[in-house]
């Protein structure tokens, strides 16, 4: 579903995905099957979206992103892709910030340019992320430090990898959480 009152260019669109009113698209965008483009979105060329993404109204995706499947970005957040920007200098080629698989973004963060979101991780409402974020953690504030993790459940983790809810201790086994 294409809403009449967007302005999409690009015929790279899976199927079952929306894009809202006031949204454009532009031509060389690609964006996967069952994603939901709300109101109010700019995605310009060199952007690629998996699968099952929700992008939240207010969001602007500039050149060089690359957005896995299954990934959530909050309302307003706001990706960079210049690293020294200035007027009416325009950068040949845009460095890749990448949002892996499961990743969820919260409203307002502003991710920098160059920097890859893991797996699973979690970025809190208003962070400002500088570096990388490694999957299954948690990282919030300004800028944005490590403060816990996340199991590919959405149950929150302290740094000592215990649920503060029910007490159950997690640990590691490579990149995945589990419990012990």
């Amino acid at each position: 579903m294409i809403h009449p009152l967007s302005d999409v260019h690009t015929s790279h669109i899976g199927e079952n995905t929306s894009i809202w009113q006031f949204s454009v698209v532009l031509q060389g965008a690609v964006i996967g099957a069952n994603c939901n483009v709300n109101c109010h979105c700019f995605i310009e060329n060199d952007v690629v979206i998996g699968d099952n993404v929700t992008v939240k109204s207010g969001v602007q995706l500039w050149d060089g992103l690359r957005v896995e499947e299954n990934v959530f970005i909050g309302p307003n957040v706001t990706f960079t892709n210049d690293p020294v920007p200035r007027s009416k200098v325009y950068l040949g080629k845009y460095e890749k910030t990448t949002l892996q698989s499961h990743a969820s973004i919260g409203a307002n963060a502003t991710i920098l340019v160059g920097v890859t979101i893991g797996r699973f991780a979690l970025v809190g409402a208003g962070s400002v992320v500088t570096r990388d974020v490694p999957p299954y953690t948690v990282w919030y504030g300004n800028p944005a430090r490590h403060r816990g993790y996340i199991t590919g459940d959405s149950v929150l983790l302290d740094m000592k990898l215990v649920d503060n809810k029910t007490g159950v201790q997690y640990r590691l086994e490579g990149e995945k959480l589990v419990k012990e």
